[in-house]
């Protein structure tokens, strides 16, 4: 599965932004899924596994509990990939930003 695939999944991008705020554990994260998309914690699992075989989290145990975290690994591709289009965009971020400015020193005077 390509990393865009992983993405593709709305439970699996709500995860990995769960993650991004800290490490949980398989518990906390399946309350949260669970609540915003009423799926199983077997379901739950599946996508952790899938996040996990592909680079976008970490588990440790910590006795009985799993504990997940964020892996970049697989983030660092798809934004190596994404790296290509940025000259595009930012050609059109710098343009707006000069209107932006053009429109407040208008205002000014």
């Amino acid at each position: 599965m390509n990393a865009f695939d992983v993405l593709a999944d709305p439970v699996r991008r709500r995860i990995l932004e769960a993650l991004v705020e800290n490490e949980l554990s398989s518990g906390e994260i399946v309350s949260v899924v669970e609540r915003e998309f009423a799926i199983s914690q077997s379901g739950v699992s599946q996508h952790l596994r899938v996040l996990r075989e592909n680079g976008f989290a970490a588990v440790r145990r910590e006795g009985a509990r799993r504990v997940y975290s964020l892996d970049t690994t697989a983030l660092c591709e798809v934004d190596a990939w994404l790296n290509r289009f940025r000259g595009f965009w930012e050609h059109h971020l710098d343009a707006l930003a000069t209107e932006v400015a053009r429109g407040k020193r208008k205002r000014r005077k």
